[in-house]
């Protein structure tokens, strides 16, 4: 049986202007219909059953239009993620109850078509706290982020990458619940996490060979909607 997928879905999504002044990113059309639907259509192509929204701004909306998931043959629930001074590794401490011994992590704003039952072996092989997508980036499609050897994550860092960086975050991570302990009660982010797990030789990182696609700002969202535009390409027609 295939792991639960957090889905982080809480944020404003203020880099989209008025877009997101009445939606949430979430439901932002992509080619006809909202983002979150063909993430959704995504995982259940992959073998996915269980998915957790982490959710905060106009979670009434993402609620509605989405529901109890039957339409995508999903079960899909909801937790509130505490809002933006919870950041996101609090948004996903929140929902621990719901996602067992292990469990994906998708940003709500990234599309990444890999292997998902592949991903999930590769992240029992390790035997790590956290696993990381990655992509050979070379800074194509954002700054390259990710320093990686070995099968491991051995730096992470998205705010002062470093020339010798050549993958990315490529937006899916695989987690234990032990990944998120032991830190101070207060804002955590995901990205310190990772950062954690790096420096003491804990995360995993699982290499996929296409690039991701985001709609987190106005450039990406363009590129996903022209990629969900091509003939062929559309989630639901696979």
């Amino acid at each position: 049986m295939s792991l639960p997928v957090a889905i982080l879905a809480g944020g404003l999504g203020t880099r989209l202007g008025h877009l997101t002044e009445m939606t949430p990113k979430a439901l932002v059309d992509v080619a006809g219909e909202p983002f979150a639907a063909h993430q959704l259509r995504l995982l259940k192509r992959h073998g996915i059953a269980d998915v957790v929204f982490l959710v905060q701004h106009r979670a009434e909306d993402i609620i509605q239009r989405i529901g109890d998931g039957s339409q995508y043959d999903l079960n899909v629930r909801y937790v509130a993620d505490g809002g933006s001074a919870c950041g996101t590794g609090g948004a996903i401490r929140h929902a621990l109850l719901l996602l067992g011994e292990a469990f994906f992590v998708l940003y709500g704003d990234t599309y990444l078509d890999c292997d998902y039952d592949a991903l999930e072996q590769s992240f029992k092989a390790a035997n790590t706290r956290g696993l990381m997508t990655i992509y050979d980036n070379y800074n194509r499609y954002d700054r390259s982020n990710v320093l990686y050897s070995n099968g491991r994550v051995t730096r992470y860092d998205k705010y002062l990458p470093s020339p010798s960086m050549h993958y990315i975050d490529a937006g899916v991570g695989v987690f234990r619940p032990s990944a998120f302990a032991g830190y101070p009660s207060g804002p955590l982010d995901l990205a310190s996490v990772y950062q954690m797990l790096a420096r003491v030789n804990d995360l995993a990182g699982y290499e996929v060979p296409n690039r991701f696609y985001e709609i987190g700002s106005l450039a990406g969202l363009a590129e996903t909607r022209a990629y969900f535009s091509q003939e062929g390409t559309h989630a639901s027609s696979k």
